[in-house]
């Protein structure tokens, strides 16, 4: 008997130990934790560009042009709920200047449109769809206005910080603000039809500008090329590196004393950085379609759900964030092709992860199969088994992240023919780690954490059969 006590006494004080573990490295902040347990979101391009069959639009365009007669935020959001995603980003301006609410900085928006005979506020109805699906919503605002004559001044960055104080404070909680590096150039000007270049590292004064978006929105995540919560992943390709950091130390260029949006070496960004100074992970943004804005002639060319299933595994499944864009066509409404593609890959997903083959497997710790990201354990190897054979394509390893990102490499192991043979291997575990190799069938598996720079802390294992369409 007091055997048995002093066993439960150890184990009790070793799952205190774990759990007070000190974290190694830089960790993320409960915003960015929060960040990661959505692994997939859209963001929503719709502008007068979209009338004017462009990508980006050069700031003149008339309002009278934007009047989407069946605009239905429903029908988008339904979609993208049905596809699996957990957020979205809707563009409230792009770099033509047209705001899609009533913005009191400029008269170029929304209220000079006939749509809802001038009296709509689309980034309201986007919201409040959201909302109601149980989605979360962030909002995009360009720095960068081809339209304002006041670009390229001090005037305007007072306006751009104004635009964003009215979205921060009509639309609810946030779950991102998003910027890009796409800053001057070309364009309107209000008739000027000029270039205006600005010094993309100073102009905007980003320190003082998201000092404001801590402090009016604090769950919101900031998205950049840096940062500093999220980072642009370096391509629009929607795929991180194979090894790829959720920690970064940005490279300013050449000549500049310190990286800024838009202003930052792309030579750490698809990757990270081990031991970087900062956990910035990598959101993978690649377009449903070959551009960003609805173009008719490109309604064969929507990707399929196969492709999403393998965009899926090379931005989630190496650590980041999918963020698919999408585009509403003049209708106001997304192509039947999009909608058709978004449902079937949603639908594929689910078949996928939602029969998880490691809960009829013996040997695992629960931490590992509870499916709670927040339970943990330490350790170098782990094997499952089963009674009957198990046939699988697919692991998928999470680590502790608040503790930080530890894992350097492990390995896969299939007992075949009376011996372990290695099926699979990868790095860079982090939030999630998907590892995809042809089938194996098998009553045993191993995972073997081969490098870690302190000690391995998973916090889950999956093991899966990937679906195809016909099931």
């Amino acid at each position: 008997m007091k055997n048995v006590f002093y066993i439960v006494v150890l184990c009790l004080l070793t799952h205190f130990v774990a759990a007070q573990e000190k974290p190694f490295g830089v960790t993320p902040s409960v915003r960015q934790l929060e960040w990661h347990q959505l692994e997939m979101y859209v963001i929503i391009h719709f502008t007068p560009t979209t009338f004017e069959n462009k990508e980006w639009g050069y700031g003149d365009a008339n309002p009278s042009i934007f009047n989407p007669l069946q605009f239905s935020a429903d029908q988008i959001i339904g979609a993208v709920k049905k596809g699996g995603f957990k957020g979205v980003i809707f563009v409230a301006k792009h770099h033509d200047g047209f705001c899609l609410w009533p913005t009191k900085t400029t008269s170029y928006n929304i209220s000079k449109s006939p749509w809802r005979n001038g009296k709509g506020d689309m980034v309201k109805e986007m919201e409040q769809a959201c909302r109601k699906a149980g989605l979360q919503f962030g909002v995009y605002c360009s720095p960068w206005d081809r339209n304002s004559p006041l670009y390229g001044t001090p005037a305007y960055v007072k306006i751009y910080r104004e635009q964003l104080r009215e979205l921060y404070s009509n639309y609810g909680k946030l779950f991102m603000s998003w910027h890009d590096g796409a800053n001057g150039g070309d364009g309107y000007y209000g008739g000027r039809k000029d270039k205006v270049n600005v010094d993309r590292s100073t102009y905007y004064g980003w320190d003082t500008t998201w000092a404001m978006t801590r402090k009016m929105q604090p769950s919101a995540n900031i998205f950049s090329d840096i940062g500093p919560d999220v980072r642009w992943v370096g391509n629009e390709r929607g795929e991180a590196g194979e090894t790829n950091w959720a920690t970064l130390t940005p490279i300013p260029l050449p000549g500049k004393s310190k990286a800024g949006p838009g202003d930052v070496s792309e030579a750490n960004l698809t990757g990270g950085e081990r031991f970087g100074n900062q956990w910035t992970p990598a959101e993978c943004d690649v377009p449903l379609r070959p551009g960003w804005f609805y173009h008719p002639e490109q309604n064969d060319k929507v990707k399929t759900p196969e492709q999403l299933f393998e965009l899926y595994l090379k931005s989630v499944g190496r650590g980041g964030a999918l963020d698919l864009g999408l585009s509403p066509d003049t209708r106001g409404l997304l192509h039947e092709n999009d909608v058709r593609s978004l449902e079937t890959f949603g639908a594929m997903l689910q078949r996928t992860f939602g029969k998880n083959l490691v809960l009829s497997a013996k040997g695992l710790p629960l931490a590992l199969t509870d499916a709670d990201r927040l339970s943990a354990v330490n350790g170098d190897v782990f094997e499952a088994g089963w009674t009957a054979p198990q046939s699988f394509d697919l692991v998928r390893l999470r680590e502790d992240i608040r503790s930080g990102q530890r894992i350097g490499a492990v390995e896969v192991d299939a007992w075949k023919e009376g011996a372990w043979k290695k099926i699979a291997d990868a790095t860079s575990i982090g939030p999630c780690r998907i590892l995809h190799f042809p089938e194996v069938t098998t009553t045993k598996l191993r995972v073997r954490i081969t490098e870690t720079a302190a000690p391995a802390r998973l916090s889950d294992i999956g093991i899966f059969k990937k679906s195809n369409n016909n099931q």
